[in-house]
């Protein structure tokens, strides 16, 4: 590529390998970016003369300049190198005996007997950075940063610097703010990318810039549809922008096809050469090929089994020209209802962007796309986006407002009638209400899914209600119901070959045998979910098992395992940018440190978590957090600090509506006041506690709050009361196979002797 640095590295070697050749080194500028190429007979003469005399007498016919050529370099070791050179037909009647070697630098590839090629790449950060140091000394700490502004061409660094050690007046931070403005860029490479340019015909021109407008590599097909041509002649076309060191190709792994890129500033430069209008024309073209690329991802999640990592691996591949693409049609949509559509629909393919987008991303896809159906009355398009967009507000932890995005969402479906967008909305609401900590009526609004999904066969959609109807079951304390409901979905998902669906199933199964005290066979059903993710490439349920897989093996006794385990679901986490569950898998890991009698441990790894909960505006994650660490604080008997947190983490609970989180801070608040010897405040706590856990059905909570108020009335001698509190939970904790239940025994016994 021009402004690589060939010539530089040319001389250098050729300065190196000087020793080797006593009888001379020749240069010889062929010209090949030049109008007019130095005649290989022009330099038959230059070498000649250089060993005959400036007045030798020459053939002018090419064959008998040849000859003397060849015969005037006979024996000699001689080194020439030939500079810039057009082509191979320029370079072919310059090869040298073999006494001889040649040394040739081009912008245009081509092949010769016997020639090794080494194509240069732009340089490594730090030798770009050293470059940057050695011509001005003043970049300092800006060195990297101005090395990657300038692409690391070597011409584009040897200019900024020299331009900065010219102008000691001009600031190092201005200057690197003035090249974030792609045309301040240009002025240092524009001279050498004009001298390629210049040598394209008139069609390569325009074809080369139209490829401006990929702001990252892009395949063969996808410069076709950007080219509007077959990819037969695109491949001839591309091939000849390679030649030219315009275009890069990296080849697959297969050898099979590949990538094509052009480098920073000569996209830089390409885009400097389009027209608007054909700028516009082809970022259409693009957006229209990469919304395909997108849909054929989803397609592929749908399919399942082997497909799935398919369709990941297609995202992931041309994710930043999806993202180019999405933010050009959102930025156009009151154009023309064309691009209006394809901004709706490249927030339509909910599978693959939940798998990929963090969900405050995905809310700014579903907003541009909500704006977009609307402006052209598409209903169902709005319905779709209405319960996608609660979908995200409910992962980001804001359970309310996702309720009133599903409720637009079904009022849309009843309008027009649409089926598959009524099961999704109502799904989605008993979803909500669960994790306000009313399962009774996520359970009511699932069976409306259920019954829906099993009149118009949808087996995915009665896989998915079977599953939660299993979820809210084990929050009302029955993991055996939760169970059976859990078996009948993997054996659908499994049926159809929903891979994802399986993977849910199986680690759901694993927390409901975890919960009925059956911890060997939880690790087993985590272990084949784990190795299900693992195969389709579903990095974000890998690691919430392996998260699982922790859970497990700390309560096996084994929390040294439990934190290895809980360490591989962070490094998953933090690759894939996934923030919710990096705090969860953060407050695992405190809870193992508050277990193993470390609660300064504890509370850094709960601080972490607590952070990421509001960086992300996870109420929910974020009460969960503070309730953590108040408990922390509990352990190092700092019972006011505990309190406060517990206060704070009530607050959240209480302003989210989160239930089944106000009744534990309640309890925590109770547990804390017992230990500060105020009894009576203990049982206002739990007593308020206990009316949540009887009026969202949650028997765990209800067990264990009866017992803590059984320890406060004994604590003031309220005997009769107190036993007879501790034997109703004893019962409760029986009914649900609580390991809770061995220590309100031990309990018992002790207050009976």
């Amino acid at each position: 590529m021009g402004g690589v640095g060939k010539t530089a590295l040319a001389l250098v070697l050729a300065d190196r390998l000087k020793n080797r050749f006593a009888d001379g080194q020749l240069f010889l500028d062929m010209l090949g970016t030049s109008k007019s190429p130095l005649d290989p007979k022009d330099a038959m003469a230059h070498v000649i003369r250089s060993y005959l005399g400036a007045d030798a007498s020459l053939p002018e016919e090419l064959n008998g300049l040849s000859g003397l050529y060849l015969t005037v370099l006979n024996g000699k070791k001689a080194l020439i190198l030939l500079d810039n050179a057009a082509d191979r037909d320029q370079v072919e009647p310059l090869l040298p005996p073999n006494s001889c070697s040649l040394l040739v630098t081009s912008r245009n590839k081509f092949t010769l007997p016997g020639l090794a090629e080494k194509d240069l790449d732009v340089l490594p950060q730090d030798d770009a950075k050293n470059l940057l140091l050695e011509i001005c000394e003043r970049i300092g700490d800006h060195a990297e940063e101005l090395a990657k502004l300038c692409g690391r061409l070597p011409i584009a660094l040897r200019n900024a610097a020299s331009i900065l050690r010219e102008k000691p007046n001009l600031s190092v931070a201005n200057y690197i703010k003035r090249l974030g403005d792609a045309r301040e860029r240009l002025e240092l490479v524009e001279a050498s990318f004009t001298l390629s340019y210049d040598l394209l015909t008139p069609e390569l021109q325009r074809l080369w810039s139209l490829l401006s407008i990929f702001p990252a590599d892009f395949d063969l097909a996808g410069a076709a549809a950007v080219w509007e041509m077959e990819e037969m002649p695109a491949e001839d076309a591309l091939g000849e922008l390679i030649r030219w060191s315009l275009v890069e190709f990296s080849p697959s792994a297969t050898g099979e096809g590949g990538r094509y890129r052009l480098h920073d500033l000569a996209r830089d430069f390409a885009g400097s050469k389009l027209y608007d209008y054909s700028r516009e024309t082809a970022r259409l073209r693009h957006a229209r090929y990469y919304l395909n690329i997108l849909r054929k991802a989803e397609e592929s999640i749908q399919e399942g089994n082997d497909f799935l990592a398919m369709g990941l691996m297609l995202f992931d591949i041309d994710w930043i020209n999806i993202e180019a693409g999405q933010k050009w049609a959102s930025e156009n949509k009151f154009k023309c209802t064309e691009i209006a559509e394809i901004c709706s629909d490249f927030a339509w393919m909910g599978n693959i962007l939940n798998l990929r987008l963090h969900p405050s991303k995905y809310i700014e896809w579903l907003n541009e796309a909500l704006t977009a159906v609307r402006e052209i009355n598409n209903k169902g398009a709005e319905g779709a986006h209405l319960g996608n967009l609660g979908l995200a507000y409910f992962h980001l932890g804001n359970p309310h407002k996702a309720i009133e995005y599903f409720e637009q969402a079904l009022k849309i479906s009843r309008e027009i009638g649409d089926e598959q967008l009524a099961i999704y909305s109502l799904g989605n609401l008993g979803l909500a209400y669960s994790h306000l900590g009313d399962p009774n009526k996520a359970i009511e609004y699932t069976e409306q899914v259920l019954k829906i999904s099993s009149d118009i066969e949808d087996w995915k959609a009665v896989a998915n209600s079977l599953d939660n109807l299993g979820k809210y079951h084990s929050h009302l304390g029955d993991p055996h119901k939760a169970i059976e409901y859990y078996e009948q979905a993997l054996k659908i998902s499994r049926s159809i070959g929903d891979l994802v669906g399986e993977i849910a199933h199986l680690g759901n199964l694993g927390l409901a045998y975890f919960h009925v005290g059956d911890t060997q066979k939880a690790i087993e059903y985590y272990e084949q979910s784990i190795k299900i993710s693992h195969k389709i490439g579903d990095l974000r349920g890998e690691g919430i098992n392996l998260s699982n897989l922790g859970l497990a093996y700390f309560h096996l006794g084994d929390p040294h395992k439990a934190i290895e385990y809980y360490e591989q679901a962070l490094k998953i986490s933090r690759k894939i940018g996934d923030k919710e569950n990096e705090g969860i898998h953060l407050g695992n890991v405190g809870e193992i440190y508050l277990f193993l009698g470390d609660p300064q441990k504890a509370i850094e790894f709960y601080d972490r978590a607590l952070k990421i909960s509001q960086e992300i505006s996870y109420r929910r994650a974020e009460g969960a957090h503070l309730g953590k660490l108040g408990i922390a604080y509990f352990h190092l008997n700092n019972l006011q600090k505990a309190i406060k947190l517990y206060d704070q983490a009530l607050e959240i609970s209480r302003e989210i509506g989160d239930r089944q989180g106000e009744g534990s801070h309640l309890g925590n608040l109770g547990l804390a006041y017992f230990d500060l010897g105020d009894p009576r405040k203990a049982i206002d706590f739990y007593e308020e506690a206990l009316v949540i856990s009887w009026e969202i059905g949650d028997r765990r909570g209800e067990g264990k709050g009866l017992f803590n108020m059984s320890l406060s009335l004994h604590a003031l001698g309220q005997n009769e009361e107190a036993l007879s509190l501790a034997r109703s939970a004893l019962a409760i904790f029986e009914e649900i196979e609580s390991p809770s239940a061995d220590a309100v025994c031990k309990k018992l016994a002790e207050w009976s002797d």
